[in-house]
């Protein structure tokens, strides 16, 4: 006879619930010629870890930024001699492509987890990332990743770098045709901000990181968007005190939200940073990344807008003043990829497929931010085809019109000064 089995007896087991608040502290400084052998900001910074040994450090350096700065990998070994008690420069230093290149290339990833294997970097060493935002997203996501998290210190060097993607938590590469497909969220250990690394920039780069300025000032602070109204012609110009006020502003207003927004790893759908990015990254991609990040943010920024004035959100006047102002700084802001396509929302090529790519990249649902007024962002949740439809077409009329105003005075100035 074969014994019955008893009735397993279900356990009344409640979940546990665990909660983990973790702080996070770091720096953004400001200087001039961080590697000067006098110049003791990075070393101090590495010191102040409270550890007596010499730390290890690599190095990932931005082969863009070597074209005008011949001697930097020189300076950076004779800083490390120079402060050897506190930093030993292990391995020599990796170059990677700057722009879209460093991070539509998943090799360079590996081959920076190669340099930090090989040189025994450990958690408690350093990895200085110097370039622009594209090469410190690929380096501080190859950081992140290895050991489950590398010290990172960025030195960016551009506009773009110092005054938004250098001084916050977010890394990353791009994957499968998508911007920053592949990517964490990990805060650096401190962020360097030397000031005459912009000396080197073309007038494209100067000018394509002024435009994450303006969003954070239509967004957040109407008087740093007057402040960027009034000096537009002198930033065009490449005035450095102008531009040096910019970036100090920018960057606080970009740390703020991180710590103040409630959602710093943007775990739910809303991301108000983004203003104009849905359409930036999707023109990226259409224009086989030949216009720069800032660039197709000016772009976005235009199109959300007046899309916006169309709503019915924002006047006419503050419209005109956005746009004027976008276009006094030197931005373009209309290419034929904006209507491609556009009959077909779910075609590859259509800047409306854009629309879909933001919100699986955000999870969730659809979240916008358009303007209520200028220093003032509003979310929304659908987005109304045939509107924005309407405001490409209005873009283009403004750019169109512009561009006629402009050659009719040229001609009218040329007359008058030929009968003088």
């Amino acid at each position: 006879m074969v014994a019955s089995i008893p009735e397993r007896t279900t356990l009344n087991l409640q979940p546990i619930q665990q909660h983990v608040s973790v702080s996070f502290d770091y720096k953004v400084y400001f200087t001039n010629e961080v590697f000067k052998l006098k110049n003791h900001m990075l070393a101090q910074l590495i010191a102040g870890d409270g550890e007596q040994k010499p730390k290890k450090i690599v190095v990932v350096v931005d082969a863009g930024l070597l074209e005008f700065r011949r001697s930097l990998l020189r300076q950076i070994a004779l800083y490390t001699k120079y402060h050897a008690d506190i930093l030993t420069l292990a391995g020599d230093p990796i170059k990677v492509p700057g722009g879209e290149a460093a991070k539509n290339n998943p090799k360079l990833v590996k081959q920076i987890h190669k340099l930090i294997d090989s040189s025994g970097i450990c958690r408690h060493s350093y990895l200085i990332a110097i370039g622009g935002g594209a090469v410190l997203d690929l380096a501080g996501f190859a950081a992140a990743t290895a050991h489950r998290g590398v010290r990172l210190i960025r030195i960016p060097t551009t506009v773009l770098g110092q005054n938004d993607s250098g001084v916050g938590v977010k890394n990353g590469i791009n994957a499968f045709g998508k911007k920053n497909f592949l990517g964490t969220f990990a805060p650096p250990y401190a962020v360097v901000n030397d000031l005459s690394f912009l000396s080197t920039l073309s007038d494209r780069d100067w000018r394509s990181g002024i435009a994450e300025a303006v969003k954070v000032a239509l967004i957040k602070d109407a008087d740093f968007f007057e402040f960027i109204r009034t000096n537009s012609e002198a930033l065009r110009r490449r005035d450095m005190d102008a531009m040096q006020q910019l970036i100090y502003r920018c960057a606080q207003l970009h740390l703020q939200h991180i710590a103040t927004s409630g959602d710093p790893f943007e775990m739910g759908s809303s991301r108000p940073l983004d203003f104009g990015h849905w359409a930036a990254h999707k023109l990226e991609q259409l224009t086989n990344y030949s216009l720069r990040h800032g660039e197709a943010v000016a772009i976005g920024i235009a199109l959300d807008t007046t899309y916006s004035y169309l709503l019915g959100k924002i006047s006419r006047l503050e419209w005109q003043c956005i746009l004027n102002t976008l276009v006094t700084l030197g931005f373009v802001l209309y290419v034929p990829e904006l209507e491609e396509k556009l009959s077909q929302p779910e075609h590859s090529r259509s800047l409306f497929r854009g629309l879909q790519e933001f919100r699986e990249h955000l999870g969730g649902e659809l979240t916008l931010t358009l303007l209520q007024r200028i220093g003032q962002g509003i979310e929304v949740h659908q987005a109304d085809l045939s509107l924005y439809k309407q405001a490409i077409s209005l873009l283009q009329e403004f750019v169109e019109d512009r561009h006629r105003k402009s050659i009719s005075s040229f001609l009218s100035s040329s007359v008058s000064e030929s009968l003088t």
